[in-house]
């Protein structure tokens, strides 16, 4: 295992794989059928902890899991893209209309 130690309390991400792609369902793609299943999750680290390490984690629902501590304090990457210019005029003319501006 690699890294510093990480204290329990610490919120983390776990990945645990759940099918390899031997077990995975005939239905599934075949692209999709090349990969295992895998589950990632977040929560607070239950017992000090590396990097790597399988690891048990208590979600934010309370329910106890098990997987290897991939990242410490992750961060949320998505975002809803560039904005478009059409609708953010969208707003203030609603706003004129309910007021009883522009027809």
């Amino acid at each position: 295992m690699s890294g510093k130690t990480v204290p329990q309390g610490a919120w983390v991400q776990i990945r645990q794989q759940i099918l390899s792609p031997q077990e995975r369902a005939p239905q599934v793609p075949a692209d999709t059928a090349q990969v295992p299943l895998v589950m990632v999750t977040k929560g607070f680290l239950v017992q000090e902890s590396r990097q790597g390490e399988n690891v048990q984690v208590k979600t934010l629902a309370g329910r106890l899991l098990r997987g290897e501590l991939v990242q410490v304090l992750p961060r949320f990457s998505h975002d809803f893209g560039q904005a478009v210019p059409e609708l953010l005029a969208i707003g203030p003319q609603v706003r004129a209309l309910l007021k009883g501006g522009e027809q």
